[in-house]
């Protein structure tokens, strides 16, 4: 049983970098511009943040850049206030469990005003190079040591569901054309560009079942809130959202080690809890962004999170019930297929779309009415999912 956090906690002020191939900038860059983004939005100067979490991956990988979090105080301009600065590990769930530890710094009353935020800069390096970092995510004695990189676990586990659910590769391809369509109205999506089914199913194998197009891009990218308690948000804003609930489970790190390939235990466990936390149920969720590192990942997601029954998850895809005006809009960013996947910010730049979904200001992809978002952010093959719940409303 998780002890109920003692105090309310919402978020004030959110800020985002486009998300793509940025040349031009550096790290640094980067944390910049998200960081005062996400202080403005929140109608401060910056100097009222006493503590920073912020997510990172591989910067020591991908830049030789180490001691990432002091690098991020100093250049948005904090480091005279000498406040604490940690950075948050977790894979591609690194930015989701960056904001956890914030959460939880604030609910604690150790805080008041706190910034997580989350960046990585991966496209440095090339492709090949990119692919192996980011295998070190996974198990290195016995996948990554034998050849085994993201794309060929998410492809046997994609192979599996085939197997056992007959999810088939159009139902993959489904997904890949949602979340393009919805990235197109995003303006800081990577890919904005509408594709066809038939265009996913052309494009070139990675490792069968999944072609090119069923895969999520590597991505340069920051992304920032701010978080506070819930009486001192109104001090800022007119619009705070709640923290209604975070959550984070671990599973086995090797696929070869999981009960079975079709479902995240780390999922299923996470948002149990959210929902305990929460006092909800899936069907009171009006919008989720979730981890779609690969296609075959959105549709296991979208299961284990209790949307849809087990197995199908790529039925209800392919017939539009996660459509933005169906019965539950999944990333309306874009998801990490279309918006990006700058992995250590991933888990932010969720929370970032789910902040805009509530607060009315997401535009064209606006999904009316929504109340209450979620966001499911993954580590690795599923050995860590953190799960957050936000609400429009405290109570």
């Amino acid at each position: 049983m998780i002890a109920a956090k003692p105090r309310s906690v919402a978020i004030v002020g959110i800020g985002s970098t486009k998300i793509g191939e940025l040349w031009d900038y550096s790290l640094r860059d980067l944390a910049v511009e998200s960081g005062v983004r996400a202080v403005s939005d929140a109608g401060m100067s910056g100097k009222e943040i006493q503590a920073i979490w912020g997510g990172n991956m591989s910067a020591g990988q991908f830049l030789s850049q180490e001691h990432v979090a002091a690098l991020i105080v100093d250049y948005v301009g904090l480091s005279d206030l000498h406040i604490p600065a940690t950075r948050v590990e977790q894979a591609c769930a690194s930015g989701g469990a960056a904001l956890r530890e914030a959460i939880l710094a604030v609910a604690s009353g150790y805080y008041d005003i706190v910034m997580a935020a989350g960046i990585e800069k991966m496209t440095d390096v090339g492709g090949e190079t990119a692919s192996k970092i980011l295998a070190s995510a996974a198990d290195q004695e016995w996948e990554a040591l034998m050849g085994a990189t993201f794309p060929a676990l998410y492809a046997l586990i994609a192979q599996a569901h085939i197997e056992e659910f007959g999810t088939t590769p159009e139902q993959l391809a489904a997904v890949a054309v949602k979340n393009h369509r919805n990235a197109k109205d995003n303006p800081h999506a990577h890919f904005r560009n509408v594709i066809t089914k038939e265009q996913v199913l052309n494009s070139p194998m990675v490792s069968s079942p999944l072609h090119v197009l069923d895969c999520s891009p590597l991505s340069d990218g920051s992304v920032a809130v701010v978080v506070t308690s819930a009486e001192i948000a109104k001090e800022f804003t007119d619009t705070p959202i709640y923290v209604k609930a975070t959550a984070q489970a671990s599973d086995y790190l090797s696929l070869s080690d999981r009960k079975e390939l079709t479902m995240f235990e780390s999922a299923v466990i996470a948002s149990r809890n959210a929902y305990q936390q929460a006092g909800l149920e899936p069907t009171d969720i009006d919008v989720c962004e979730v981890h779609d590192c690969f296609t075959i990942a959105e549709i296991i997601a979208i299961e284990d999170l209790g949307f849809f029954d087990r197995g199908m998850g790529g039925r209800a895809t392919e017939e539009g019930e996660t459509e933005i005006g169906s019965r539950i809009p999944i990333n309306p960013s874009g998801g990490l297929k279309a918006s990006g996947h700058p992995v250590g910010a991933t888990g932010i730049k969720q929370v970032y779309e789910i902040v805009q979904q509530l607060r009315g200001e997401a535009d064209k992809r606006q999904v009316n009415g929504a109340e209450i978002g979620m966001t499911h952010n993954v580590g690795g093959s599923g050995a860590t999912c953190v799960v957050h719940i936000f609400s429009r409303t405290l109570s």
